[in-house]
């Protein structure tokens, strides 16, 4: 089965045509022709922008010359209310010592530390799905806060505050827009930026909820009696250059990025990794031979590289952040295009990952592309779902361990069978099922009973 995509179009509609249908499907309102273009260029009276997919390209912006490419400060903008001024959305002196003092936390020397938080979620999820159809998204979004509550704050999603986090979030992304006005148009600095109420609203209490876990770990780092997880690491860790740790405030922002990167992003991959299993049955039998033998530790991880590939061809297909946008800082010339200063660089993974000059056949399913040596040439800056070069997502190690051991644990569990209708990507915070991502679970044990 070929995986689904949206349908795009080359019609020239109105501006406010193209507008609205940004705003409301990010993926379908781009056109077919990006699929096979290295560069595109868009202008408008509100935006200039251009669309780069040549891998040459994104070395230069991400790798080469990252200075150069900034963060959009509309991007800063649109995000400003839940995420303030938190590493995802900073550049500069700010961002590097954000990332000074984050960075030691997610060392792959100290992954090992966040195994019981992944596993224990993993099971959860397990004991909680039921045989049956179901869309299995929110499933996938309750197991990945699970595992960064436990992993921050040593407490599972069950935990009161964890829950109502958890709960504002889901109320939060469905108030805010992929492109809001913020983002679209070259907004006076003076003017406050227009932000739904409702977006305000939710923002200001999923950082509320925040800042009351990171107040009582604050309290018990000088008490002496906080656990040893990643909220305690980080917020004990000091800048090497100067030798400040983060605020409070500060440790706000960063708690809202881990959740809306940790979180989200890894729901999304994790659902449609459970559908492209049951739609693939070759390949789930496999990933469910492979977690037969699983334990939970990293010699365990390790051993299930079926499973990653599997994974990782989720992330290719469905990439949970489908566009980032980086500034040109100066004047610049980008394949033969004059660039202006200001101009929004569009780095858009989904293109990139289906890209048909970059990939065989790239829009099918081929967990086993990913032992071909021709594979790991070309993706070398044609797969970036965690971004890549300097602003690389630092939890990038955690979320492969996280997709590997859940995938593997529901795969032993349940036999897996698509739901009648394919489900149709759209990009809201993350890649999402239109409709939702429907499975059909059937206890592994049972099936095989009856065999």
């Amino acid at each position: 089965m070929i995986p689904p995509r949206p349908h795009t179009t080359e019609g020239r509609g109105s501006l406010w045509r193209f507008v609205r249908a940004f705003r409301h499907d990010l993926l379908s309102a781009l056109p077919e022709r990006l699929y096979r273009a290295w560069m595109a260029e868009f202008r408008s009276p509100l935006i200039h922008s251009f669309v780069c997919n040549d891998p040459a390209l994104i070395r230069l912006i991400l790798k080469d010359r990252p200075g150069d490419f900034p963060k959009s400060n509309r991007l800063r903008a649109g995000l400003a209310p839940l995420l303030g001024a938190s590493v995802f959305v900073t550049n500069g002196p700010e961002w590097a010592a954000q990332r000074r003092i984050i960075d030691p936390a997610f060392e792959g020397g100290r992954l090992h530390q966040t195994l019981p938080a992944i596993f224990g979620a993993a099971d959860a999820l397990v004991a909680r799905l039921r045989p049956g159809l179901q869309d299995i998204e929110p499933e996938t979004s309750f197991a990945a806060a699970d595992v960064i509550f436990r992993a921050l704050f040593s407490m599972p999603i069950e935990h009161e505050t964890a829950a109502q986090v958890f709960a504002a979030f889901r109320t939060h992304q469905e108030a805010q827009p992929v492109v809001n006005w913020a983002a679209l148009l070259p907004w006076p600095a003076w003017l406050p930026h227009p932000h739904s109420r409702r977006t305000r609203r939710t923002a200001a209490q999923i950082r509320g909820l925040i800042a009351g876990l990171v107040a009582d770990r604050m309290a018990a780092i000088r008490l002496g009696n906080a656990p040893d997880d990643l909220a305690t690491r980080i917020m004990t860790t000091p800048d090497p250059q100067t030798g400040h740790c983060f605020s409070e405030p500060q440790m706000v922002d960063q708690v809202a990025i881990f959740f809306l990167a940790g979180h989200e992003t890894s729901a999304s991959t994790l659902a449609w990794a459970l559908w492209l299993l049951a739609a693939h049955p070759e390949w789930q039998d496999r990933v469910a031979a492979e977690a037969a033998s699983l334990t939970p530790d990293m010699a365990g991880v390790n051993a299930l590289r079926t499973t990653r590939a599997v994974f990782r061809e989720a992330l290719r297909l469905y990439p949970p952040v489908p566009m980032m946008v980086r500034e040109a800082a100066r004047p610049e010339t980008l394949r033969g295009r004059p660039v202006p200063r200001g101009a929004q660089l569009i780095l858009s993974p989904w293109h990139l990952h289906r890209h048909q000059r970059l990939w065989d056949n790239p829009d099918a399913f081929d967990p086993g592309r990913w032992s071909r040596p021709e594979t790991r040439s070309s993706a070398r800056d044609a797969f970036i779902p965690f971004s890549a070069g300097e602003r690389v997502c630092p939890g990038a190690g955690l979320a492969m361990i996280e997709g590997a051991a859940m995938l593997a644990r529901v795969a032993q569990a349940f036999t897996l069978r698509p739901g009648p209708l394919a489900p149709v990507p759209v990009a809201r915070l993350t890649v999402r099922g239109q409709d939702g991502i429907h499975i059909h679970l059937t206890p592994r044990a049972e099936r095989d009973s009856s065999a």
